[in-house]
């Protein structure tokens, strides 16, 4: 790989003799990862299910390495939500933030959302994620993402730092700021950020990262914890932000991180981790864990409660709602626009923010007739909902409905009209509906097989 000599003298430097191991390393494949999606199935039952070999990621509980040869994108398990494809060493932040359920938890810098899918998995449903992207764009991506791994609870925002600091104040319980950076950590996986360095080195970064990581600290509660990261080698983006951070937020404290195997503390002994590939099966990457110093004290401001829009629903999602074997929270649904949301428990209607998805989108009120969305057939439960149809892995009509085709069915595979839940191996993939002797398309087109 033809990397930048200006970048090869300061890794030198950096790394002493352990720099011509770390060269070496940029003549070989970045390898290949996934984390599966706890909200989904387990480790174990992943590790039972998985059609390829696989082996665990050390530093992450539900992240594995995959062979070369196994396509993860390409198989219907991925549009399930059963996984996300990611960089192996980009699993350790989240992990180390490890939510827990009914937590009140944001991610700052969130797109495309590979550890959004994570945070929001480990609440379980309990709490707020709220994930951010400065980008409109990028934050589309995110949405799809959280949709796809059932994630109920979150709210995507698009918003600056300062903006969403104005807004919460001291709210978060945990916090990831995982900071856009000059990606030197990523070169050999994604090689065109070589260019973008060139352009926009860690000067440009630096300042960025440490205004975002002030915002943050504004935004957690006494007691809470932060954790910052970036997928960069300079000492500019990594030791010395978080240094300029602590001499400017002293309230705020490092977490001492114990290195795994492999895994380095920081250039100047900090209780940091620094990835390297020639140590890790990962690119580069750098964590800091911090917390806020005090105890967190409950204020008297009461959230506001969300509008009752029960009156505009319509009778076609009472219809829809019968096959389900309990019914949704009157108090948390919204309708806006003709769709209606079903808002998580910890929403507070006076947060005035550019929302992409506030909650769970159930569905659409087009021309009086009801849809569920997407979305919402992602986050079932199939025993929980009547009309239940699951196929095989194997069953050659699993790839003709994501490719939006209909559905023959068998003598014995009978519905009632109305929609049917589409599994693969009873795990949810989309709607479709029934119609004499098969079920009609109701496959999302923007996430078709291609």
């Amino acid at each position: 790989m033809n990397l930048p000599e200006d970048f090869l003298r300061r890794m030198e430097h950096l790394l002493g003799t352990e720099y011509v191991s770390w060269r070496d390393t940029y003549d070989q494949p970045a390898v290949q990862g996934i984390r599966i999606n706890p909200a989904k199935l387990s480790p174990k039952e992943w590790e039972k299910l998985s059609p390829w070999n696989v082996r665990p990621v050390l530093w992450n509980r539900n992240g594995y390495y995959c062979e070369p040869d196994s396509h993860p994108s390409k198989d219907v398990y991925y549009y399930a939500g059963l996984y996300y494809i990611q960089e192996p060493s980009a699993m350790a932040p989240a992990a180390v933030l490890a939510p827990l359920p009914g937590q009140k938890v944001l991610d700052l810098c969130a797109a495309p959302g590979g550890k959004s899918t994570e945070l929001g998995a480990r609440l379980a449903g309990q709490g707020i994620l709220i994930a951010n992207d400065i980008s409109a764009s990028r934050a589309k991506a995110l949405v799809k993402n959280l949709e796809m791994a059932g994630i109920a609870n979150a709210c995507v925002t698009a918003e600056k730092p300062q903006k969403l600091a104005e807004t919460f104040g001291e709210y978060f319980d945990k916090i990831l700021v995982d900071a856009p950076c000059s990606g030197e950590g990523m070169f050999r996986k994604e090689p065109d950020l070589i260019k973008s360095w060139q352009e926009r080195g860690p000067e440009i970064y630096a300042p960025l990262q440490r205004e975002i990581l002030l915002q943050a600290s504004r935004m957690l509660k006494p007691g809470g914890e932060l954790v910052y990261s970036t997928c960069t080698f300079s000492l500019e983006e990594d030791e010395e932000v978080v240094d300029w951070f602590l001499n400017q937020a002293p309230e705020m404290e490092l977490i001492p991180l114990v290195a795994w195997k492999g895994a380095a503390a920081g250039m100047d002994g900090k209780p940091v981790i620094r990835l390297f590939p020639h140590r890790v099966e990962g690119e580069g990457h750098f964590i800091a864990w911090f917390r806020k110093r005090g105890k967190w004290m409950k204020t008297d401001k009461k959230h506001q409660e969300p509008k009752r829009w029960m009156a505009d629903v319509g009778n076609e999602f009472l219809e829809w709602e019968h096959f389900f074997a309990h019914p949704f929270d009157r108090a948390r649904m919204m309708v806006k626009e003709e769709q209606i949301y079903l808002l998580p428990e910890e929403f507070d209607s006076s947060w005035r923010l550019r929302y992409l998805r506030t909650g769970l989108l159930l569905g659409s009120v087009k021309r009086g007739r009801f849809e569920p969305s997407q979305a919402m057939a992602m986050t079932i439960r199939p025993r929980d909902y009547a009309q239940t149809f699951s196929m095989k892995r194997e069953d050659e009509r699993v790839i003709r409905y994501l490719k939006g085709e209909s559905i023959q069915l068998t003598e014995k595979e009978k519905f009632i009209k109305g929609w049917v839940l589409v599994c693969v191996e009873d795990f949810p993939l989309g709607w479709a509906k029934a119609s004499g002797n098969g079920l009609k398309n109701k496959y999302y087109p923007g996430w078709r097989w291609q």
